[in-house]
């Protein structure tokens, strides 16, 4: 008889077999990288409980652990569970929940961990949402009793799943911080109102195959396979946020183009309150990207961009006395604004005026890029609460031809009158508050494997900003803005949020060192 088997198999096949022989089945489900004793006390008290064991796995493109993980694939992990006597049948479940796999299994036992006893403790949520599943299709879900074991700390300390300087700096950070901490912070983070203020771009990007250099002149001939639309800008930020809080509110311009409005509606949903003022003499943004595909990993090269960004973009004076009007209005109500200037002719003196003036709690980001290099700088702020940016903008507010970067974010600190980070890409990060004098706090990068890092910088800024916000230390925010930015790093585009669930889910497999 084969253990591994589809989830139609089992439906159609395998389930009405067993009920006509009135057994019973349990259920076991999870990623299971590394089986090692826990698993196996796991599955043996499970097989206990009933006539017939099921165990599930989750897909590898839908496992929460970070990047680099599962570490074994899905063929391993399904043979490893087969050759254990007491499973009757592996199954592979293709989603981020195991509703797939209940709804056609329909356990009369859901067998889990002593560990996810209390549903409250689950950093996913999902615990509770999984009992109520169970029982609908008229299952009950039990506990088994063995000894806890970790595969993740296995997988991250014996086998190399983590680089050397990550387990060192969680080996110290685990010192002073923890995950309990970080999980209030996260639930309290559900009911703060934010307001996103910033311009709306479109990433276009169009995937191509490169076929060779031009015959006559040296670039790149290639040919043009699909293109895809993503909400980026403020929108990609505002995105984030509404993964963690179910108040955000987004203030931004775009043109008068029907099209992107209804699209924007469409996937934004009621998961963000959109307040969108639209321009009739100047067009959305629209960044394109000419891309191609790394031929042995899912990594992304871009090879030409283009925008259509309007020289000299200025709006309306009465939609900008509009905004103003309503910002002015409406900002105290909100517990953190984030300012996001990206330099496009969308914030002006009286944004910023406002904004500095009457945030309650306020998260910057400044961005220098190729259409604005040198003309949109931080230090023309005097606050903020908190603030990220990159190398290139913070040597562009501290331009001597020697700097120190620590020194340099010391200062800016110290200028803005609040706590900041800057991002250094593969390097990690640096930290610096200054209700801790002048330390500066190092964070290594959490992965080094990457899609895309065109939104690994916003999603950053984006949640270490938030939990800023909620009281974290700017070691914390640095260490889950870290988690988000290597999240962020594999997405291609802003073509999906950065969700709640993934960063708790990570922070928790790097506190398994």
């Amino acid at each position: 008889m084969a253990k591994i088997v589809t989830k139609q198999e089992f439906k159609t096949e395998i389930r009405p077999a067993i009920k006509r022989d009135k057994q019973t089945i349990a259920l076991c489900h999870g990623v299971f990288d590394l089986i090692h004793p826990g698993h196996i006390i796991h599955f043996q008290q499970a097989k206990q409980m009933a006539d017939v064991l099921v165990v599930s796995i989750t897909s590898a493109e839908f496992v929460r652990k970070g990047p680099g993980r599962p570490y074994f694939n899905n063929e391993q992990r399904m043979n490893f569970l087969s050759a254990i006597d007491c499973i009757d049948y592996v199954l592979l479940s293709e989603g981020y929940t195991v509703d797939d796999i209940v709804e056609n299994v329909e356990p009369d036992i859901y067998v889990k961990g002593s560990e996810y006893a209390r549903e409250e403790d689950d950093v996913t949520g999902m615990m509770t949402a999984e009992r109520l599943l169970v029982e609908k299709h008229g299952g009950v879900v039990r506990y088994t009793t063995g000894e806890v074991f970790s595969s993740t700390k296995l997988i991250n300390t014996a086998m190399s799943g983590l680089p050397r300087e990550v387990i060192d700096f969680m080996t110290k950070f685990k010192e002073n911080h923890g995950m309990e901490n970080i999980k209030k912070m996260s639930d309290a983070a559900v009911q703060l109102k934010v307001l996103v203020i910033g311009d709306t771009i479109i990433d276009r990007y169009t995937y191509c195959d490169i076929q060779g250099l031009m015959s006559k002149d040296m670039a790149y001939s290639a040919r043009v396979k699909s293109s895809e639309d993503y909400l980026g800008g403020a929108i990609a930020i505002a995105r984030h946020l509404a993964s963690f809080s179910k108040h955000v509110t987004l203030m931004s311009v775009i043109g008068d183009e029907a099209a992107i409005l209804d699209g924007i509606r469409n996937e934004i949903g009621d998961k963000v309150e959109l307040e969108l003022y639209q321009s009739s003499e100047i067009p959305t943004i629209i960044k394109q990207r000419y891309v191609v595909k790394n031929q042995k990993r899912e990594e992304y090269k871009k090879i030409f961009a283009a925008n259509n960004i309007v020289l000299n973009r200025n709006y309306e004076q009465v939609l900008i006395d509009r905004f103003v009007e309503r910002l002015e209005q409406s900002i105290e109500d909100y517990d953190v604004v984030f300012l996001c200037d990206f330099g496009h002719g969308l914030i002006g003196s009286d944004i910023m005026r406002i904004a500095q003036q009457k945030a309650k709690y306020l998260v910057l980001n400044c961005q220098t890029n190729s259409t604005n290099k040198g003309r949109n700088i931080i230090t023309k702020y005097d606050r903020a609460d908190a603030f990220s940016l990159d190398q290139g903008e913070l040597s562009l507010a501290y331009p001597a031809i020697v700097t120190d970067e620590k020194d340099s974010l010391q200062k800016l600190c110290k200028r803005l009158g609040g706590a900041g980070w800057l991002t250094r890409g593969s390097n990690g990060a640096y930290g610096v508050d200054l209700k801790t004098g002048d330390i500066v706090h190092e964070c290594p990068a959490f992965t080094l494997n990457v899609t895309d890092t065109i939104g690994a910088g916003d999603a950053f800024f984006a949640v270490a900003g938030l939990f800023s916000a909620l009281g974290a230390t700017v070691e914390e925010g640095m260490f889950l803005g870290n988690i988000a930015g290597a999240l962020g790093a594999n997405i291609v585009g802003n073509k999906d949020a950065v969700e709640k669930a993934n960063v708790l889910k990570y922070a928790s497999t790097l506190f398994n060192v």
